[in-house]
């Protein structure tokens, strides 16, 4: 059994996965990072669908949030909303880390090119204005470097429902990589940044597996923090909107990576390969702008909760 499941496990990432990782460094060039699918049947995810949610009913910030249809304009680093507020509360009392946050992500979210190097002082120095947040990275040390159980090369919103996909050198049977991640970390954050389209993956179908997510981390007391896109691969942008819906639907932060990318030359993109993956000038942006979402959440709910 556990070598058919091996098997299986290689297939899969021989066809689909991401078959280079990038080197994050601020002073050289971040090396290619692929991109590409890993599908998962439905039937493969009733764990999570099973989760029951703590009632934790959103209640909007204000009644005059930017709708989700003008998501362009929403700002890079989220407000605190009262419901993230409820949530954080409810993951303290559960005994949740507050040293400790999550990514549920596939390989543009991996160490290599995400985050990394705030575990590693002096591979940032360069960067400005990063004063104020060394008290956020020595709070969150150890997280940084790390991909853990939901942050893979080829993971998709359906792969981390999904028990095959699984390391069941760490996990336990049946469990999905994204309860694998939240029982051994017990974070208080979990960014959920899973980007790539692909031919048949529609918004209805993102959206379906979205909500699992979303409300399994909420039932699990932590945080979840939504990602926007830099590319439009789509062509209409229909994933970022879904992504504005969802945040806005259940009331949780959502940091604009598409609008921190805009001034960015080209918008962020490589404009020498596929329209999808990012420069190297992004690569190191995206990760500034997420450490300044996080420093702003965790003193917001700190501070208020």
């Amino acid at each position: 059994m556990k070598k058919t499941r091996l098997l299986l496990l290689l297939f899969v990432f021989f066809v689909f996965g991401c078959r280079s990782e990038a080197q994050l460094e601020l002073t050289e060039p971040t090396a290619e990072v692929r991109k590409d699918q890993v599908t998962i049947d439905a039937t493969q995810t009733t764990a999570v669908e099973e989760t029951k949610i703590p009632a934790i009913t959103p209640s909007p910030t204000v009644d005059s949030r930017i709708p989700p249809e003008d998501w362009r304009e929403w700002p890079i680093i989220p407000e605190v909303t009262n419901t993230a507020r409820d949530i954080y509360r409810n993951g303290i009392a559960m005994g949740n880390d507050t040293r400790a946050f999550s990514k549920v992500g596939d390989c543009q979210n991996v160490k290599q090119s995400f985050l990394g190097f705030f575990d590693h002082p002096g591979k940032y120095d360069s960067m400005t204005d990063i004063e104020p947040l060394e008290d956020t990275i020595e709070n969150f040390k150890g997280y940084f470097d790390r991909n853990g159980q939901a942050t893979q090369y080829g993971f998709n919103a359906a792969a981390v429902l999904a028990p095959l996909m699984a390391n069941p050198d760490i996990c336990l049977p049946d469990e999905t990589p994204l309860e694998c991640e939240l029982r051994l970390t017990r974070p208080t954050f979990v960014l959920i940044s899973l980007e790539f389209w692909f031919e048949g993956r529609t918004p209805e179908i993102f959206e379906r597996y979205m909500r699992k997510i979303i409300e399994y981390i909420i039932a699990q007391g932590a945080v979840p923090i939504l990602a926007t896109k830099a590319d439009n691969i789509e062509k209409d942008h229909s994933l970022n909107l879904t992504t504005a819906k969802l945040a806005y639907e259940y009331d949780i932060p959502l940091w604009n990576w598409w609008a921190a990318a805009q001034p960015l030359g080209d918008n962020g993109i490589d404009s020498y390969r596929d329209g999808f993956h990012i420069s190297v000038e992004a690569w190191n942006i995206r990760s500034k702008t997420f450490l300044q979402t996080l420093d702003y959440l965790w003193k917001g709910l700190r501070n208020n909760s």
